[in-house]
């Protein structure tokens, strides 16, 4: 093994997919991430949905490079990079000297300027994130359930969800499809029938990125789970009593935000140019500018397509630049020319409405219904981790298929008590 050191800060897809790239190539690989698992973010929704356990998403990140003696996994928050010197300082105090850098660290919500709202209208990017909107949307059954105050009943039945994106949408159809469908027979004093939805998007659509025929029959879909849909008029106001859509307040005890992300702040990390939302703008090698052995991908880089348009920011987008930096590196370290500069391959846009409908986008093929949801459903199985993950995924899809009985209802934490006080 050489004595080269490729510090690799984020163990999302794209960092991942770059360490196992490396493996065979004889280099020490550092990864660090802040927590200590791997996780499948395309199915954290049906965790903050009640669908799946938290368990079946996520993987301890040093179980998957247990065999791997050339990898070190660190837990650990990056707080700074100093690109003269090659090192990366950690909230601990530990300095990591690299040879090459690769800065993964994904995005984080976007409040446009209003931070203050996010206490009362949580985001959708972590296991912690997913387990507050779980406990947050199963409580307001709970509380409504012990309310005597109708209007008060009302609005801890009525649930907001903040932009239209494939998050928004799928939050949006299971919620409605828990209150609809799942809870009535289990509450005697509330009628879980009644419970609003509310999916609020600025834009004129839902599902902006897919094409206006996709959009149109998610919106009919959702429309059909008893979704209520307002389009054009963005949120101008979040507080613990509700939102303010426009002009107009709706009173809503639970709200989920999913209207916009920013990146990590990499960009100051190496003082090099970023786009609007905070990401670094790399070169065609998505190295940083002026900085050839330092890499960035994921989300928190900004890389165009060929027809001028940006690289979107999903997972097989981070695996395929995880992928391809794994072979720059490979290259440099053989002495071998560099690859041609990366070229992003688009798979396809997926999402779910509800549990029994889904739209995928593969450009000239468009499917929607309940055959896109059966491929949807397999394509994800097929990305898990795991043969116990696909098995245990699968299962619980089926069982709420056949039961119409969601598996992961249950109020665990400690702060249920504080907020019933």
């Amino acid at each position: 093994m050489s004595d080269h050191h490729v510090v690799v800060v984020g163990g999302g897809f794209g960092g991942l997919q770059l360490v196992n790239g490396l493996k065979g190539a004889g280099v020490k690989v550092t990864l660090v991430d802040r927590r200590n698992h791997h996780l499948f973010q395309p199915l954290l929704y049906q965790v903050a949905t009640t669908i799946l356990s938290t368990s079946e998403i996520a993987w301890p990140i040093r179980r998957l490079y247990a065999d791997r003696p050339d990898v070190t996994v660190l837990l650990g928050e990056v707080t700074g990079v100093d690109s003269g010197a090659r090192t990366v300082s950690l909230r601990n105090g530990m300095t990591l000297g690299y040879d090459t850098l690769v800065l993964a660290t994904g995005a984080t919500h976007a409040y446009f300027g209003r931070d203050e709202w996010e206490p009362v209208a949580p985001g959708l990017k972590t296991l912690e994130d997913a387990t507050t909107i779980r406990r947050r949307v199963l409580l307001a059954f709970e509380k409504a359930e012990m309310e005597s105050d109708p209007a008060v009943r009302d609005a801890l039945l009525t649930f907001t969800i903040v932009g239209a994106g494939p998050t928004g949408v799928e939050l949006a159809g299971i919620i409605a499809e828990l209150a609809h469908f799942t809870l009535p027979k289990e509450f005697r004093n509330i009628d879980t029938r009644k419970t609003r939805v509310v999916l609020v998007e600025a834009g004129p659509r839902v599902l902006p990125t897919f094409a206006e025929e996709l959009s149109a029959y998610a919106q009919t879909a959702l429309e059909k789970l008893g979704v209520e849909i307002h389009l054009g008029r963005p949120v101008t106001d979040c507080s613990a009593d509700g939102v303010k859509i426009g002009e107009t307040f709706v009173a809503s005890r639970t709200i989920v935000w999913a209207a916009g992300v920013t990146a990590s702040p990499a960009a100051h990390w190496l003082n090099v140019p970023a786009d609007r939302a905070g990401r670094v703008v790399v070169e065609k090698d998505l190295s940083a500018p002026g900085l050839p052995d330092v890499f960035v991908i994921g989300d928190t880089a900004s890389v165009m397509r060929e027809d001028g348009k940006p690289v979107p920011g999903i997972a097989p987008a981070a695996k395929q630049q995880g992928g391809y930096v794994a072979k720059v590196i490979r290259a440099r370290l053989s002495g071998k020319s560099a690859p041609a500069p990366f070229r992003y391959r688009h798979q396809g846009s997926l999402a779910t409405i509800g549990q029994s409908a889904a739209i995928i986008d593969f450009g000239r093929i468009k499917l929607k219904g309940w055959i896109a949801w059966w491929i949807w459903g397999l394509a994800h199985i097929y990305f898990l981790i795991g043969t116990r993950s696909r098995f245990s995924v699968a299962w619980s899809w089926l069982w709420i298929y056949l039961s119409g009985q969601h598996s992961a209802r249950l109020i665990t934490q400690r702060e249920t008590m504080r907020e019933e006080g």
